[in-house]
């Protein structure tokens, strides 16, 4: 199982409805949080190994209504 971060620019007003659709749409999430910064969104997501990240991003996440740019950071080990 992969852990990937991606974080969400949305369009002016759309980042409760972007969080929205990541929730009812991409059964993939973990979480979604809504953040300071440069940045309005951040969500987790669990991929299966053999799931590519780029075509994930791309074509899940990149498409949804809203989301104007993403940033996404690839976990390698959780602590805890």
């Amino acid at each position: 199982m992969k852990t990937i971060f991606v974080q969400f620019k949305c369009s002016p007003g759309m980042a409760y409805g972007v969080a929205d659709a990541l929730v009812q749409e991409v059964e993939e999430i973990s979480e979604v949080y809504s953040t300071s910064g440069h940045y309005d969104l951040i969500a987790k997501f669990y991929l299966s190994d053999d799931r590519d990240i780029g075509h994930f991003v791309t074509e899940r996440l990149q498409v949804l209504d809203g989301v104007a740019d993403t940033f996404t950071l690839v976990a390698f080990k959780a602590f805890g």
